[in-house]
């Protein structure tokens, strides 16, 4: 198993956090046992709550040793063109999870959210179903940011009617969408923020509009970019990333 495959599966745990996530007490009451000398690293007895666990570390409380706790894993992927955002597809064709390391399709992670087959960008995978709702509930409002290259020009009515709020031929009504254009030669690269978890929103847009898209990516999820990640490559979030995903103030309902 490679270091950065390591460092997804288990990412080393201040020791009071470690004997807290393991439900051997309280973080608190962990500091007490710590400080009474009652915890063990590899043999021996460590006073320091916040000395770093390794995966390789062997803890123990009271000579009984403590198995170590299995962290919820978040991981960003770069979605290329042509890969489904599902576990098994009943055309063979191939999934986000023939991306991953071996090492993390063990660990039972899902896809927050989806991007359709023709769609590339950022993909946010987790054990944690609690992040995952927050994520994908609209009343959390978690913006999502995408580029998206359109034939041609790009009129602006048609960047006017996404800004007010479009219906659907369906009957679905749309919030409004922010949305701003930039030329790219001949054809034109849209900018769009939605905060709205329609099926495929931005091409049935365009289908509605009359316009062609050659490529969507998504680029953002909340305060989580993808950056320069490499097409088909995923990393850990960090732990800033993760806690920007989950704000400690209240979500501001619609």
């Amino acid at each position: 198993m490679s270091r950065d495959v390591r460092s997804m599966t288990a990412e080393p745990l201040r020791l009071n956090r470690f004997l807290a996530a393991a439900g051997v007490c309280s973080r608190r009451k962990a500091d007490a046992l710590i400080f009474a000398g009652r915890v063990a690293i590899n043999g021996t007895v460590c006073l320091e709550p916040g000395r770093r666990v390794l995966p390789t570390d062997k803890v123990h409380v009271d000579g009984q040793a403590i198995r170590r706790p299995e962290e919820h894993l978040v991981i960003m992927l770069h979605k290329p063109v042509g890969v489904m955002t599902t576990a098994h597809d009943p055309q063979g064709r191939p999934t986000v999870f023939d991306l991953l390391p071996p090492a993390l399709r063990s660990r039972r992670l899902f896809p927050v959210g989806r991007l359709d087959f023709m769609s590339e960008g950022l993909l946010l995978l987790t054990t944690d179903g609690d992040l995952a709702l927050r994520l994908t509930h609209p009343r959390f409002e978690h913006p999502k940011y995408y580029e998206v290259l359109i034939r041609g020009h790009v009129p602006e009515v048609a960047l006017a009617s996404m800004r007010c709020g479009m219906r659907l031929p369906e009957g679905e009504q749309l919030r409004p969408v922010e949305v701003t254009a930039q030329r790219q030669g001949t054809n034109t690269t849209l900018l769009l923020t939605l905060r709205q978890g329609v099926n495929r929103q931005i091409r049935r847009m365009c289908q509605e509009l009359g316009l062609v898209i050659l490529r969507l990516r998504r680029v953002g999820v909340g305060a989580v970019r993808l950056g320069d990640l490499p097409v088909g490559a995923c990393r850990p979030l960090t732990e800033a990333e993760k806690a920007a995903l989950l704000p400690s103030s209240a979500p501001r309902c619609p």
